[in-house]
């Protein structure tokens, strides 16, 4: 059998598949699934002239083709010697003035490790064609696919990847760490405290907010009081516990305090308050305000979310701003804190800039 033309990668199990749809959709290929018993791959062969207009319609026709890497060099599994292979004509890929990297995955028992293939293999790329390497966001993108003993080689430009962050993202955690989520308690039945506590509790991890504020308004049971504390602890360290393992940057633990709600708003009088419930503006109608108050100001900004029982009336009086982010909808306590950090982060969005999320 000739060399592959065509590497294809696919979610575990959808090998077979994919390797039909493709045999029926491009009848001068050959299709094979799992090569190897490497599953989630399905190497193509064929004649290298159809190679561009077989990915094309792969893309364009087969959802559960992943990734579709087009095969521009074959070597065998050992560094240098795909070095030798890319030497003579790798500078037709790749420009003196592009950036690029090198991605490596490897399947099989090998002496050198992926990191080795892309030290070595980068240094290649950049000695034969003089283009500087950018790991993040390169021109273009050097897949080196090892399976066994081979090496399929192909090269991309940096937009065939799908990247979370992006230079032209702004980065709304920034923004929510000047933010106090105020939440009045969620009382009643123990069990479904524990389950309101532990939801708020990951939510506010999430966004990764200044603290959390648990306000109860006037007397208030005890045992319930703390049985939705201790939830709200125990939903932010699960959250916290996985956003440590995921995320490649330093994350904030939220904090946890008490108070009154009526006294809290006589404490921060002088901070920015706002209070999110129905009666108050829409929140696309008052976006002007929420820059001046959120963006524009240095103060902390405290956020007011009811519960079973509303933000209470009196306290309206002593709100810079009074919005409601889903008219004619009442939201579920678990979900309303969520649910306003999320539209106060669309509407400022295009009003962000690097000293706001500094």
């Amino acid at each position: 059998m000739k060399e592959p033309i065509i590497l294809v990668k696919t979610e575990l199990g959808f090998e077979r598949i994919v390797a039909t749809r493709i045999k029926e959709l491009i009848r001068e290929v050959e299709a094979v699934p799992a090569p190897r018993g490497f599953k989630g791959l399905v190497l193509i062969y064929g004649d290298p002239s159809i190679r561009d207009r077989a990915v094309k319609e792969i893309l364009k026709n087969i959802p559960e083709a992943g990734k579709v890497l087009p095969i521009h060099f074959v070597s065998r599994a050992e560094p240098y010697e795909i070095c030798n292979v890319l030497s003579g004509e790798i500078n037709k890929y790749i420009s003196s003035n592009e950036s690029f990297a090198v991605r490596t995955t490897r399947r099989g028992k090998h002496e050198f490790t992926s990191i080795d293939v892309n030290v070595i293999v980068g240094d290649c790329v950049r000695k034969y064609t003089g283009a500087s390497v950018n790991l993040k966001y390169p021109d273009k993108i050097v897949f080196v696919e090892i399976i066994q003993n081979d090496a399929y080689i192909s090269i991309v430009p940096g937009s065939f990847e799908y990247h979370k962050i992006t230079p032209s993202k702004k980065l709304l955690y920034r923004i929510f760490r000047k933010i106090s989520v105020v939440q009045m308690p969620f009382l009643g039945p123990i069990d479904s405290i524990k389950e309101m506590g532990k939801r708020i509790g990951r939510e506010v991890q999430n966004f990764e907010v200044r603290e959390l504020v648990v306000a109860p308004s006037g007397l208030v049971d005890g045992e319930q009081l703390a049985y939705f504390i201790l939830s709200v602890l125990d939903g932010i360290k699960s959250r916290y516990i996985v956003q440590k393992k995921n995320y490649s940057r330093q994350v904030k633990r939220v904090p946890v305090n008490v108070m009154d709600i009526h006294q809290l708003v006589r404490d921060r009088i002088n901070e920015v308050i706002i209070v999110f419930e129905p009666e108050g503006e829409y929140i696309g109608n008052v976006t002007d305000k929420l820059v001046e108050l959120v963006l524009r100001s240095n103060k902390r900004v405290n956020l007011l979310f009811g519960s079973r029982q509303g933000i209470p009336l009196g306290i309206y009086r002593f709100a810079d701003l009074v919005v409601d982010i889903a008219p004619g909808i009442t939201l579920s306590t678990d979900y309303a804190a969520a649910a306003g950090l999320i539209a106060l982060g669309t509407v400022l969005y295009d009003y962000i800039n690097e000293s706001d999320e500094g």
